[in-house]
Formats: structure tokens, C-alpha cells, sequence
């Protein structure tokens, strides 16, 4: 065992209570619905970020039995923008189990929390701990990283091995005979260590309590720990996306509820440009598709070249277009916030409305 390791718990607690943060918006409450959306939504994002969505979803969703009570198309609305959409999906389904099967309560063990939908074994121990005062162990990425650099932890963190030696590290960490409130100072700690001074770039080691006894700030070690994800040649994906006009409106098709973008509203898609001018005929346009300017976006696992074209619909047959099946919608540009759009379409349509209103 580490040196430092009896003496981990102390001063973090200590740091924390001194420099961690303690005025965002979820903190200062031991409300496990307020906690748990916080959680979620933290999950590979940026807390500055996930303020104002934060703010939004109380405002529409006061409370775990409202979220439940909502439709989809609604929470994924007003998700839209903050990506990873797969967690707005199990947040919904995660409101809909807590007050189906448990009484619109959260459950307090870490076990029982792990269970529900969209939530993993570090996402319980932190709602466990700030809600309930749990002694629980966090293993996200912020703390991958602090752990790998104080204690010189080798390998690339996402490889099962090294995953499995840090979540062994991280239990032998916790404080022992702690309070309620030292447990949650030692779990927000982490966190903040990791967020505020121990970042990805340029770690601030000379204000880190940890830095005279850090491997990677002693040996000059900062940049190669943690070890960087193995190099994967990311591949490219190409799609065509129609943008039919009819007036102020244009139409959104609803997309599958599982893969990219799963149940957002997006552009009608083709696989190549004979098949979208078909699509757009089947739609009703008569007078062909022009070409806008290409775009891409970039995901975890790969990158989308979007080629968009417009057309207009035949002003006769615009009733044609109105399936009525709740997959497709006529939706006025100025009415977009009101469905959830992915951002790279959110971004292209609002980059033509001017030119289509």
C-alpha cells in the first residue's frame, strides 16, 4: 500500500471543505431525484454545460413522478443539444421504474440504484452518497485520472484489468468512521480534484493537496498518466439528408428509438442522392433538390458527413405529406425547440431559416 494512501481520505476532505465547489445547483440538498439528474446528466459532459438543461428539466420536471408522467418526445425535446441521448431515454424509463416499483421513492443502496435503468455501479455510489450518506466508492472518469496520477496507476483506464486494479484502489481509499457529511465531502472532492485542478491538459499541481507525494507531478509524468485510449482509425459515414420546404415548415421524421439519435426528430435520410430525390418526390416535391453545403459531425466512434438538399414541396399535394402516423411532422421553424433535434440539424436548419421564412 501506498504511503499516502491512510492519509488520502483526511486531506482531500479538508482540501474540499476549503477549495471544492459548493454552490452549483445541486448540491446542498439531499433530494435523491435532484441528485440523480444531476448524475445523469454529468455523465461525459461539462458542468457549465449542464446548468442551464439542469435548470430547464426542474422547471418542467419538479419531481420524479412528473418525469415519469411525461412523454418521451418531451424529455427528449428538451434534451436536445446535450447529446449521448441513449441517457435521456433511460432517464425516462429510470422516473417510469422508480414510481412504478418502488413508490416514487429512490431506493438508498447502491445495489438497488445500479439496478435502474441508465445507471451504473459509479452513478449509484455518488446518488448513494450525497443523497443518503452512504460509504460508497465513485470510479468516473474525472477520478480515473486523479487516481492514475497520485498513485502512478499504468495502463489505459478503460481496459478491464487496469479498471478493475482502480476500483480496488478506490475502495481501499474510503474514509473510515466518517460522517455522512465527511462522505459526501470525500466523494465531492474527488470529483472537484479531478474537474477544477487535476484536468485532462494542463493539471494546476502546484495548488493540489496531493502534489508532493503525486507519481506523476514528482516524476514529471503528467502527460502520460493516465494512458491515452489506444489508437483506432475512426471510420467515416456518409448520409443524405432532405430538407423539404412547405411554406414557414419543413418536415421531421421521427428517428428509431435505438442507435444514433435514437427517438429524436431529424431530416428525412438516404443512403446516396438518387435515393433522397426520390424520397423527395414520394413527399411530393415536383421541382427537383438543390444542393447546400455539406457538414459533419463528429461522434465517439465515428464521423458523419452530412450532405443536405433542399426541396420544395408541389403547394397542390401538401397533404400528401401529413402521414399521420407519428413518425412525421410538419414543423414550423420557428416552433423547432418544441421537438428534439439533433444539434448538427438543430444547427443546419437554423442556418437556413432566414432564407426559408
Amino acid at each position: 500500500m501506498s504511503p499516502l494512501a491512510p492519509h488520502f481520505a483526511p486531506r482531500l476532505i479538508a482540501w474540499q471543505r476549503e477549495h471544492g465547489r459548493h454552490d452549483l445547483p445541486w448540491q446542498n440538498t439531499r433530494d435523491p431525484y435532484r441528485i440523480w439528474l444531476s448524475e445523469i446528466m454529468l455523465q461525459q459532459t461539462q458542468v457549465s454545460t449542464v446548468i442551464p438543461y439542469y435548470a430547464k428539466f426542474l422547471a418542467r420536471f419538479p419531481d420524479v413522478a412528473a418525469l415519469a408522467a411525461a412523454p418521451v418526445d418531451d424529455v427528449m425535446a428538451l434534451w436536445a443539444g446535450l447529446g449521448y441521448y441513449t441517457r435521456a431515454r433511460n432517464l425516462h424509463r429510470c422516473a417510469q421504474t422508480v414510481v412504478e416499483q418502488h413508490g416514487g421513492a429512490f431506493p438508498a443502496s447502491v445495489e438497488e440504484l445500479a439496478e435502474l435503468p441508465g445507471i451504473g455501479r459509479s452513478t449509484a455510489a455518488a446518488i448513494a452518497s450525497f443523497a443518503f450518506g452512504a460509504r460508497a466508492t465513485i470510479l468516473d472518469g474525472n477520478v480515473k485520472r486523479v487516481l492514475a496520477r497520485v498513485f502512478g496507476v499504468e495502463g489505459f483506464p478503460g481496459e478491464k484489468k487496469v479498471e478493475n486494479a482502480m476500483w480496488t484502489l478506490a475502495e481501499s481509499l474510503l474514509p473510515s468512521n466518517a460522517s455522512d457529511d465527511e462522505v459526501s465531502a470525500y466523494t465531492q472532492g474527488l470529483m472537484d480534484l479531478g474537474a477544477t485542478l487535476c484536468v485532462r491538459g494542463k493539471p494546476d499541481c502546484a495548488r493540489c493537496p496531493f502534489a508532493a507525494d503525486c507519481v506523476a507531478n514528482v516524476t514529471g509524468r503528467q502527460r502520460e498518466l493516465p494512458a491515452a485510449r489506444p489508437k483506432k482509425t475512426v471510420p467515416t459515414r456518409r448520409t443524405w439528408m432532405l430538407v423539404l420546404r412547405d411554406g414557414d415548415a419543413v418536415m421531421l421524421e421521427k428517428r428509431p428509438p435505438s442507435g444514433i439519435w435514437g427517438g429524436l426528430w431529424s431530416l428525412p435520410e438516404a443512403a446516396d442522392e438518387a435515393a433522397l430525390a426520390a424520397r423527395a418526390e414520394e413527399f411530393g416535391s415536383a421541382g427537383g433538390v438543390c444542393r447546400l453545403a455539406p457538414l459533419t459531425h463528429v461522434f465517439t466512434h465515428f464521423r458523419l458527413d452530412i450532405e443536405p438538399r433542399l426541396a420544395e414541396l408541389d403547394r397542390g399535394v401538401g397533404a400528401l405529406a401529413a402521414l399521420g402516423d407519428g413518425q412525421t411532422a410538419w414543423v414550423a421553424l420557428s416552433d423547432l425547440d418544441s421537438f428534439g433535434v439533433p444539434a448538427p440539424v438543430r444547427k443546419l436548419l437554423d442556418s437556413l431559416q432566414g432564407s426559408l421564412i
